[in-house]
């Protein structure tokens, strides 16, 4: 039986300042937190149902209505952890396809991008300060899995880009087409803002200027998770093509 300060421990780590405070953030169902656990990740709780059956790690037996009370879904699934947040990347990057991320808001789209870096063979996102938190519920529950594979670091984005010896590469509307221009192996992506694109005091560090090409008159913009995706798409069909 979970007690009342269980419960609140919980419900805390919706909060960005509860998460930084305690180092520690939450995960859900059996696909988000087996990832986890697989990569590593030290587990301070597990809250399961009897359905959930674990792998070398002993829960906390729940029943379905107290999961329910501690989860941050709508539907719980099986089990919730309480995870220790991992040790961030420190070094700039010197070499590899990296993302920077420049004022990303909406959960679901980090969430998304993260699995598009995992998908992509991408581990390491560069965050600006003002990025939604990768580690609040709604984000990790977005990355169904990826964040546990994809280190995440969040920095002045303008003083990392001012340093790197690597190409910047951002999708701009006064850019060239992605599939005519040449692209690097070892490179920075940067992503904009869902409604403002990238920011004035990144644009100007942008050394490679690119345009996703519209075919048609039609939808002013692309979702910047969808952006990502055919960004580095392109990127990673460019190595198979040139190897």
């Amino acid at each position: 039986m979970i007690s009342k300060n269980q419960l609140k421990a919980v419900k805390q780590l919706e909060m960005k300042k509860h998460r930084r405070e305690q180092g520690l953030f939450v995960a859900e169902g059996p696909k988000v937190v087996g990832d986890l656990l697989a990569c590593g990740f030290t587990a301070r709780q597990l809250y399961a149902t009897e359905e959930w059956q674990p792998h070398g790690a002993a829960p906390q037996r729940v029943t379905a209505d107290e999961l329910r009370k501690l989860s941050f879904l709508q539907h719980p699934q099986q089990v919730l952890a309480v995870f220790c947040l991992p040790e961030a990347p420190k070094a700039s990057p010197e070499k590899g396809l990296v993302l920077a991320l420049d004022g990303i808001q909406d959960p679901g789209n980090l969430g998304t991008i993260i699995r598009v870096a995992d998908w992509f063979g991408i581990d390491t996102i560069y965050c600006s300060e003002d990025t939604v938190d990768a580690w609040s519920p709604k984000v990790v529950q977005a990355t169904m899995g990826s964040i546990a594979r994809v280190k995440i670091h969040y920095t002045r984005l303008e003083e990392l880009l001012s340093h790197t010896t690597l190409p910047v590469y951002g999708t701009l509307l006064d850019g060239d087409s992605l599939y005519t221009q040449p692209l690097e192996a070892d490179a920075i992506i940067v992503m904009g803002n869902e409604g403002n694109g990238i920011s004035p005091a990144i644009r100007h560090l942008i050394t490679r200027r690119l345009l996703i090409p519209r075919y048609h008159e039609g939808p002013e913009s692309l979702n910047v998770a969808i952006a990502t995706a055919i960004t580095c798409a392109e990127f990673r069909r460019r190595e198979g093509v040139s190897s």
